[in-house]
């Protein structure tokens, strides 16, 4: 995906999460965290957004602190929050190619990096707002889906600050059935190592479109299909949140 169709996600994402949290109202729980309601994921999500547009807006070249949470709440957190996406996006789509700031993960650009992430980041939270309605969340774009999964097993879980470690060596497949895609992640002691395709035996493998795969490995649904060794996708499940801090 490019910059360009990383915005358009970024933007429609951001209007259905707050689309949905209006229907939930902000003190809805949020079944895929259960720690929050609807109010701490507005909350959440609205900081990031800020926090990104930053970056972006100022020119941080170094890491540069979020603003913290608001304690707003009902409709006036819900404009808070689609006054700060509209800022993102815009912020985005009008910044040079070429504009230079702070990044936390490999990508062609800082501008390519923050829509990408933010796109995700955005997406992520559209899923955890849907999951307060009865219908839960809606599908995730198989392009976008894939692409989500890329940064996830490529990017994130790659920094040696994950949490995925097996003292025993571990090979997990993910497969999206719907894209013709695959992806062999080695799990040692060290940050897991992906690479792209069928790359030998697998201990477990997990697959399922690529809508399911984007939500299970964020740990919003679970594991579609496993077959294998089942410990080595309980190990995903138990130690690959990413978490604001």
């Amino acid at each position: 995906m490019d910059i360009a169709e990383h915005l358009r996600a970024l933007d429609r994402e951001g209007r259905a999460l707050a689309d949905a949290a209006a229907r939930a109202g902000t003190d809805a729980k949020v079944p895929t965290c259960p720690d929050w309601q609807i109010r701490d994921l507005l909350r959440h999500t609205g900081m990031v957004h800020r926090w990104a547009t930053a970056f972006v807006a100022e020119g941080h070249t170094a890491y540069h602190p979020d603003g913290g949470l608001p304690e707003l709440d009902g409709d006036a957190l819900l404009d808070w929050f689609r006054t700060g996406h509209a800022r993102l996006v815009d912020t985005l789509t009008q910044a040079r190619p070429d504009v230079e700031c702070w990044t936390f993960l490999p990508a062609p650009s800082p501008l390519a990096f923050w829509a990408r992430r933010q796109a995700h980041e955005t997406t992520v939270h559209r899923a955890d707002a849907e999951s307060a309605l009865s219908a839960g969340p809606g599908p995730v774009p198989a392009d976008l889906a894939v692409d989500g999964v890329e940064e996830l097993l490529l990017a994130f879980h790659a920094r040696r600050k994950s949490r995925v470690r097996s003292d025993e060596p571990r090979v997990l497949r993910v497969r999206a059935t719907d894209a013709d895609r695959a992806w062999t992640v080695r799990i040692t002691q060290d940050a897991p190592v992906t690479e792209r395709g069928d790359a030998g035996a697998a201990d477990c493998e997990v697959a399922g479109s690529a809508a399911q795969l984007y939500l299970a490995l964020w740990n919003r649904a679970p594991m579609p299909s496993v077959t294998g060794d089942a410990a080595v996708a309980e190990l995903w499940r138990a130690h690959s949140a990413v978490t604001w801090s």
